[in-house]
């Protein structure tokens, strides 16, 4: 409700002055706008709820008494781990297949009335292999009418170049993949000999292994596709020779890391709120937030190595987990048994 409230404040004379209806504003956005936030901020809700509860325990002299009936500490940390295995299976199930899905509308709401420069086309000088031995070239494409100009196609046999299909411009006739050539050129090659045909001034369609989409960056798509379709994704772009995208990888790799991620804060809140101190319940929620912050932090420059060093994002994602982890052993071990 806070972060509805936030976001609200935030975005309310935009949803004024574009007259965005009501239904709109709280179907569309806002009902996709909790599964978003909730996936974002439960392994912090972990923790606080966590340190919550267990430090009201300490507080009560609880915990004392349960470990002196002659309960061990890893008996007594059961069931701490058995509800965090559950949080982090819904997470997982929710990040991988169940959050995507409301993450399309919420976007496309977006990008309909609030941010519709996020959705941009990849720019001037485009290669892409549309098969392992087919290349196209276009040195621009407007996403706003789906034409390209200086259109190139190369197909090869045998790393040698057998046809070349060249075309001033080139534009989407039929979705999803039949195109208009403009002032088209076809070159044949087979050995030394080679044939021409030249048609200026003249039309051809065709069909191409080639998508609007295939042209355009959105810089949220990755939050609207389920984990399947992002590996798809990444295949794709590595045999179009565009590389496996960086942003795809990290997604993929943090909707495994976060409900890891609510095991780990929840013993790091176990064993800080175990123990009875002066501070009381204050002391450990403040340790929690100032933890969770710091876990956030770290995950945000972890994201930055991956994206201007070329970290690779199978490491990089995995580092505040891996520290993080450590922290936890370390703190349960000096946890009061």
């Amino acid at each position: 409700m806070v972060a509805i409230v936030i976001d609200f404040s935030d975005r309310a004379d935009k949803f004024i002055s574009q007259e965005i209806p009501f239904r709109e504003i709280m179907v569309d956005y806002y009902l996709n706008f909790i599964p978003w936030i909730n996936g974002l901020l439960w392994p912090l809700f972990s923790l606080i709820a966590v340190i919550f509860f267990t430090s009201r325990m300490a507080k009560n002299t609880e915990i004392v008494a349960i470990l002196s009936a002659g309960v061990s500490y890893l008996r007594f940390l059961r069931p701490y781990l058995i509800g965090s295995m559950v949080i982090a299976g819904l997470l997982w199930i929710g990040s991988n297949f169940i959050i995507p899905k409301s993450n399309k509308t919420k976007t496309e709401f977006e990008h309909k009335y609030i941010s519709k420069h996020k959705v941009k086309s990849l720019g001037n000088d485009i290669h892409l292999f549309v098969a392992p031995q087919e290349k196209i070239y276009l040195r621009y494409f407007r996403k706003v009418d789906t034409t390209g100009t200086s259109f190139r196609f190369e197909k090869f046999d045998d790393e040698e170049l057998r046809y070349v299909l060249k075309a001033s411009k080139i534009s989407l006739k039929e979705f999803p993949n039949v195109w208009t050539l403009t002032d088209f050129e076809k070159r044949t090659f087979k050995g030394l000999n080679e044939s021409i045909l030249l048609a200026k001034g003249k039309t051809m369609d065709t069909t191409l292994n080639l998508r609007p989409s295939d042209f355009i960056n959105n810089e949220k798509d990755m939050l609207t596709m389920t984990t399947p379709q992002l590996r798809h994704v990444v295949k794709r772009n590595e045999e179009r020779g565009l590389g496996a995208s960086s942003k795809y990888l990290i997604e993929i790799h943090k909707r495994s890391s976060d409900p890891v991620t609510v095991i780990i804060l929840t013993l790091i809140g176990v064993s800080v709120a175990s123990r009875k101190s002066r501070g009381g319940m204050g002391l450990n929620l403040a340790i929690g937030i100032v933890t969770g912050a710091i876990f956030v932090v770290l995950s945000r420059f972890s994201e930055t190595f991956i994206h201007n060093l070329n970290f690779p994002a199978s490491i990089g994602v995995w580092i505040p987990n891996m520290l993080f982890g450590l922290i936890a052993v370390y703190l349960l071990t000096k946890a009061q048994k």
